[in-house]
Parts: C-alpha cells; sequence; structure tokens
C-alpha cells in the first residue's frame, strides 16, 4: 500500500502523498495505492506528530484528505497522508487494592478458614482487612445490592461457632468441603450451606433465611428452614494397602473381596437414595435471628462482621482469588 522511511527520526514532519497510476477509487473510504515521500517542511499543524513512539511496534492509522481540508496550499490534484500514532494498550498496574487483597488471601494459607491461624497470623489479617476496610470502594453496601448476588464462598472467619465443623472429631469421616452463602437481591433472601464429603457419600446441610436492609452497611437476618441434601453415594471405594494403627502396619489386602461387595450394594443403594427429595425442616426458635454488617464489598470479595465481633471473608464464586 504505502512506504515510511526513517519516520522516528523526524518527530513532526509534513508528510506529502502523491498518487501513483492508479487514481484514488470514488468508493468512499476506499484509497488506492499511493507512495508516501517525507520532506523537511514545518508545519502549523501539531496535533499530525502528537504523541511518540511507544515500546514494540508502532501502531499506525492513515487518513486522506482530498477537497478542502488543508486550505489553499495543497497541491493541486494531490492527496495528503496524515499519521496518527495510537498508544499500545499496556496492562493496569495492581492498585493498592489489589495489592492488599492479594496478600489478605496469602495469609489464609494454612488457616483452613482461620481454624489453625496462629496468634500472629490472626493478627496479621486483622491489620489486613483494617487496611482494606479504610479504601472500601462501596460505602453502601446496601444500596449496591447487585454487587451482594450471587454465590460466595468462605475463606475465612474468626466466628467459634464454625470452628466445630473444622475440627477432626466432631463429624467422624467427614470433611467439610465447602461453606457458601447465596443471596438473591430480588428476593431479599439468603442461603448458607455447609458441604460435607465422606468415604462413602457426599451430602450438605443448608438454611433460608430472609434479609431486611436497616442501614446502609447492616442487613437483619431472620432463618425460616434448614434443609438436609440428598446424600449422593460413591460408585466406588478406594482402599489402601495397607494402614497404620499404634505404630503398626496392617495389611487390608485380605478385605477387598469384602469392600468389593460392599460397593455393589452401596451402588444399589445410591440409585434408591439419589431418588429421595431433601429433608427440610422449620426453624422457629429465639435464636433464628442475627444480624450482619458489609464493612467492605467489591466484584470479588467481601468483608462482613457478625454478633460478638466475628468477622467472615468471602470471594466471590468464579473470580481468580480463589485458585490456590
Amino acid at each position: 500500500m504505502a512506504s515510511i522511511s526513517h519516520l522516528n527520526q523526524f518527530p513532526c514532519k509534513t508528510l506529502s502523498v502523491t498518487q501513483s497510476r492508479t487514481q484514488i477509487t470514488s468508493k468512499p473510504g476506499i484509497f488506492a495505492p499511493f507512495t508516501v515521500k517525507v520532506t523537511q517542511k514545518p508545519i502549523d499543524r501539531p496535533w499530525i506528530c502528537a504523541g511518540g513512539f511507544s515500546q514494540g511496534k508502532p501502531n499506525f492509522r492513515v487518513r486522506a484528505a482530498i477537497d478542502d481540508e488543508w486550505g489553499p496550499d495543497k497541491e493541486e490534484g494531490s492527496a495528503v497522508a496524515v499519521v496518527e500514532k495510537e498508544e499500545e494498550l499496556k496492562p493496569a498496574e495492581p492498585t493498592e487494592i489489589d495489592r492488599l487483597k492479594k496478600a489478605l488471601v496469602d495469609s489464609f494459607y494454612g488457616t483452613d478458614r482461620g481454624l489453625k491461624a496462629t496468634s500472629e497470623t490472626r493478627a496479621e489479617i486483622v491489620e489486613l482487612i483494617t487496611q482494606l476496610e479504610a479504601k472500601n470502594p462501596t460505602p453502601a453496601p446496601t444500596e449496591a445490592l447487585t454487587l451482594l448476588n450471587g454465590k460466595w464462598i468462605l475463606a475465612y472467619t474468626s466466628f467459634a461457632g464454625l470452628f466445630p465443623l473444622f475440627a477432626r472429631g466432631t463429624l467422624p469421616l467427614l470433611k467439610v468441603e465447602e461453606i457458601s452463602q447465596t443471596i438473591d437481591s430480588e428476593t431479599l433472601k439468603v442461603q448458607n450451606s455447609v458441604q460435607f464429603s465422606g468415604p462413602l457419600a457426599t451430602t450438605s446441610i443448608s438454611t433460608n433465611a430472609k434479609f431486611e436492609v436497616r442501614s446502609p452497611k447492616r442487613v437483619q437476618i431472620k432463618f425460616e428452614e434448614g434443609i438436609i441434601g440428598t446424600p449422593k453415594l460413591t460408585d466406588s471405594i478406594d482402599i489402601p494397602e495397607n494402614v497404620e494403627v499404634l505404630g503398626q502396619k496392617i495389611d487390608l489386602t485380605p478385605f477387598k473381596g469384602v469392600i468389593n461387595s460392599v460397593q455393589e450394594t452401596a451402588s444399589s443403594v445410591a440409585k434408591t437414595i439419589s431418588s429421595q427429595p431433601p429433608v427440610k425442616f422449620s426453624i422457629s426458635t429465639s435464636n433464628a435471628e442475627s444480624w450482619l454488617l458489609t464493612t467492605y464489598l467489591d466484584e470479588e470479595i467481601r468483608v462482613s462482621r457478625g454478633d460478638a465481633g466475628s468477622v467472615f471473608v468471602l470471594i466471590k464464586e468464579g473470580s481468580s482469588l480463589l485458585t490456590p
């Protein structure tokens, strides 16, 4: 189409274009081939050469002005090419909030949602949360309910009432896989859910509640019913070759025949149980109400404070912050 020689050596030049033998077509927006010649004549249109070259390959736009755009000084029958440099898009630098969020999430590593956090780690987490709350981009979370919508995964809490769920021995052979809170701002409903997994099945326990806005940051929550999800039995049981008990290794190979028989029975039972609806029960005790104060909220992380000064840090499902 066109050639430009040594353009980077001339920060501000007049570029005149002479037509080649092929004439400019009459179709709008379509240009015939032409050559470009660089001259040293200064111009009074500084906007033509505005900006500088960025690193990487320059990106240019060429615009042709043919009629009277350049006034009486233009040569008869010539076209003028205007070369404008476009700044290349660069990835945005992490903001202070981004750095605080990453540092906060990194501090959760190895704490098992707060259960195993040392006093030193808790102090560090409290400090990071305080700094993040000071930069809250949503000062009135209850007036931005669309940000609250969706499923939030619990990443950390200081609420001791949840610790028995995490501790070994409280629920033998069961492991907490996920604790989440799902908010629907249109119906003003909240569902808290805990997912468990065991050697034979997975299940969940949930509570449904309604909430009322009481202030720009505070909502009142009233629990209505609990739900015990239908257990989903696994089709196979993974049995190790041996197990260590009181310092002695016990060979489990002789039990594999029995386990295979149990697996066949479990598969049959699983089909029967999976067809049953979940068990629901009403919640009507005096402790069925609570309040929640949202002190930080953006598109991917939420900090809430509850009764007795407990703190909850939740991350939006799908956020990159959930990726280890």
